[in-house]
């Protein structure tokens, strides 16, 4: 007579742990490089510098917001042919948006803020009539709001835009963003501080549209008056720089130029370089 076969006991929740096993993960793809798109560019400099005159000068046709309204005065002063378009409707930080995500766009090249810091006083006032306090309360102005909270919320809206002009760069359009100058205390760790021109955004330890602009950018570019200095005195003969890489007096950036190069009035030949292409 044969002896039944013995059947081991399953362990208490083995069962239940092998029908919960996940599934296996895919394993990692791999693709190639991906085709070149539009280039995000920003201009900074004095008044007068030069800025609003280069922008209009990138392969067009070009759509400006002109929220410095400078075009009106510039265009006797702009080489003839361009092609250029102002944005119309788009004299509010929601209408800025709204007109970048509506259609239209197709036959654009270059995409201009005219300029950021402009962009950035609309996108104060959205803040200010949209956003209560933690209390929800209306303030009158972004500094009402307790510990700093006004300039958080003034970068994450500054983001958005970023992200909106992502789309059309992604689309193949270049975008060039126009701010004004300020002269800022730069840190050293390694000894004392200077003094260094920057584009006029927000900044702050915690919260720095000025620095997540620069992260943002392809080439962040200087455009500076030349001067030379005899007896302690400047002297300027209207000759103009654009400096494409950090140095002690100026913040700047550019993944493909390396060496600071001159400006010529209504020289259409600099955007190839400052492109990269």
């Amino acid at each position: 007579m044969t002896a039944a076969p013995t059947t081991r006991p399953i362990p208490r929740g083995a069962a239940q742990r092998a029908e919960s096993k996940p599934p296996a993960r895919p394993g990692v793809a791999f693709g190639q490089i991906g085709a070149a798109q539009g280039r995000r560019i920003s201009l900074y400099g004095c008044g007068g510098s030069g800025k609003t005159s280069l922008a209009g000068m990138a392969p067009g046709p070009t759509a400006f917001f002109d929220l410095d309204e400078s075009l009106p005065i510039l265009k006797g002063q702009l080489p003839a042919g361009l092609d250029l378009r102002v944005v119309s409707g788009a004299g509010t930080w929601q209408g800025i948006r709204d007109a970048l995500h509506a259609p239209g766009w197709d036959d654009v090249r270059t995409l201009c803020i005219d300029s950021g810091t402009k962009a950035e006083e609309l996108a104060c006032e959205w803040i200010v009539a949209n956003i209560p306090n933690e209390k929800g309360n209306k303030v009158t102005k972004i500094s009402e709001y307790p510990y700093g909270a006004g300039y958080r919320h003034l970068y994450d809206e500054f983001l958005k835009l970023l992200c909106d002009l992502d789309q059309h760069v992604r689309a193949g359009r270049n975008v060039v963003i126009v701010c004004h100058e300020s002269t800022e205390k730069h840190p050293n760790p390694a000894g004392e501080d200077w003094l260094r021109a920057e584009p006029r955004l927000q900044h702050s330890p915690k919260s720095s549209i000025r620095e997540r602009m620069r992260d943002w950018c392809d080439g962040l570019y200087y455009i500076a008056y030349d001067l030379d200095v005899e007896n302690g005195k400047g002297k300027g003969g209207g000759t103009r720089t654009i400096y494409p890489c950090e140095l002690p007096f100026c913040m700047a950036k550019s993944r493909t130029m390396t060496e600071p190069v001159a400006l010529a009035k209504h020289d259409t030949t600099i955007w190839p370089r400052l492109l990269g292409l």
